[in-house]
C-alpha cells in the first residue's frame, strides 16, 4: 500500500486534471455550441476552478471513506468515485453555463450531459493513470 497523499500532491494531482481538461474542451465545445473560444474557455475555465476545488476536497474524503471501511481502489469504486465527482459538479455547473453562455436551464443541462459524458470515463482514466505512474515513482525512489 502506498503512502497517503498530502495536500500537496492532492492539490497538483487536480490542477493536472483541470488543465488536460480546459485544454481537450475548450475548442471541442466552442465548436459544437457555435460560440466564441473566448466565451467558451471563460466558462469552461470558471467550471474548471470549481472542480478544482470539489477535486481537492472530494478526493480527500473519498480516499478516508475507503480508509475507513477499508477498501482498495478496484474498478468499482473508481467509477463510484467518477459518478459521485461528477453528480456534485453538475449541480453547480449547469446554472453557471446557462448563465454565462445566456441558454436555457434545459440547454445547459443536455451541454453538461455531453460533457459527463467525456468526464465520467475521462476521470476514470486520469485517476487511475496518475495512482500506476505514482506506485511505479514510489517504488522507484524505496528501490
Amino acid at each position: 500500500m502506498s503512502p497517503q497523499k498530502t495536500l500537496t500532491e492532492r492539490v497538483l494531482q487536480a490542477i493536472g486534471f483541470e488543465l488536460l481538461a480546459v485544454a481537450l474542451c475548450t475548442p471541442l465545445l466552442a465548436w459544437l455550441m457555435d460560440k466564441p473560444l473566448v466565451d467558451m474557455g471563460v466558462a469552461t475555465i470558471a467550471i474548471g476552478l470549481i472542480a478544482l476545488a470539489w477535486n481537492v476536497v472530494f478526493n480527500g474524503l473519498f480516499d478516508r471513506l475507503l480508509k475507513r471501511l477499508s477498501l482498495v481502489p478496484s474498478a468499482a469504486t473508481r467509477v463510484l468515485h467518477a459518478l459521485l465527482f461528477e453528480g456534485g459538479l453538475v449541480a453547480v455547473s449547469v446554472p453557471l453555463i446557462a448563465w454565462w453562455l445566456n441558454v436555457s436551464l434545459l440547454q445547459a443541462l443536455i451541454l453538461d450531459i455531453g460533457v459527463l459524458l467525456f468526464f465520467l470515463p475521462y476521470t476514470y482514466v486520469y485517476h487511475w493513470v496518475y495512482d500506476v505512474v505514482r506506485e511505479r515513482m514510489l517504488l522507484a525512489r524505496m528501490s
